[in-house]
């Protein structure tokens, strides 16, 4: 019993939903557990990935590198991590390992079933043809029936059924790779690809809806997005309490008050909002 009070068993559910369980320290910090994920995948492009797990409150948030697993996850023993894409290039062809853009495709699976990806029935359609060609080869109607009465891609997926069948006898003799690089290229031009909400309101108390990009900081009115805040405007951004704030360069901000302020649930979830933003923007910022 020694022995174990000096490892603990983490459960990190991966992209195409195995559980695999990991032996760490208690007291280690979160890089050890992500360098054994990358290991055990054999990831080279793990920049571009993460753990994330849903704290107290129910919302997703990352597992930071550099602070003590027990620091951050509530109970770790009993908490499912989950392995998920973290920042999303605008051009996924700039990816450049098969294998990398196998799980982007995962992701763009898990996210049009958790009703993140939104697009109409028509390309959710298309994007599910794609994801069954990469699956299970290619168009057989039987196989496909079966496969997707056992499968669900889609919330009432049965509605878009024959569209699905109709777009997948397309794809004959479509390998895997191509079928997965069809994924990204199709999704990297809907609105919301990559788009993570955070629940917010404008000073005038209106609902909206924050997220961030490679480009910068989005507000959106339920889907619609309503305004982008490239890097290049930005001055500074900073949260005190729940408040959100957007420091914006003089020159651009033109009729706008030059900063502007969001309020978020809680300071947790602003701070959470606040720490997402300024990964993204030092990630997309750095030249290699």
């Amino acid at each position: 019993s020694r022995m174990q009070e000096k490892h603990m068993r983490i459960r990190v559910k991966l992209l195409d939903s195995t559980v695999e369980l990991f032996d760490i320290e208690p007291k280690c910090d979160g890089q050890v557990l992500l360098t054994q994920v990358w290991k055990h995948l054999n990831l080279i492009e793990c920049d571009y990935f993460g753990l994330e797990f849903k704290n107290v409150q129910s919302y997703w948030i990352w597992l930071e590198p550099m602070k003590p697993i027990i620091r951050q996850v509530r109970k770790p023993k009993n908490a499912v991590l989950r392995l998920a894409v973290k920042f999303f290039p605008p051009d996924p062809g700039q990816l450049q390992e098969e294998y990398t853009r196998y799980l982007f495709a995962l992701q763009l699976k898990r996210d049009l079933l958790e009703e993140r990806l939104t697009c109409t029935a028509n390309t959710a359609a298309l994007l599910i043809s794609h994801l069954l060609q990469s699956e299970i080869g290619d168009y057989d109607e039987t196989l496909d029936r079966e496969h997707l009465k056992a499968n669900e891609y889609l919330p009432n997926q049965e509605k878009s059924l024959e569209k699905i069948l109709d777009f997948h006898q397309r794809h004959t003799g479509q390998t895997p790779a191509e079928s997965d690089f069809q994924v990204l290229e199709i999704a990297r031009k809907l609105e919301m690809y990559g788009i993570r909400f955070h629940m917010a309101s404008d000073r005038e108390g209106t609902k909206i809806n924050l997220a961030v990009s490679h480009m910068g900081v989005l507000v959106f009115q339920g889907t619609t997005k309503i305004n982008t805040f490239n890097w290049s405007k930005v001055r500074k951004l900073s949260f005190k309490r729940k408040r959100f704030l957007i420091k914006l360069h003089p020159e651009v901000h033109g009729p706008y008050q030059d900063t502007l302020e969001f309020l978020l649930g809680s300071r947790d979830e602003c701070k959470n909002f606040w720490k997402i933003c300024v990964e993204y923007h030092t990630f997309f910022r750095l030249s290699d």
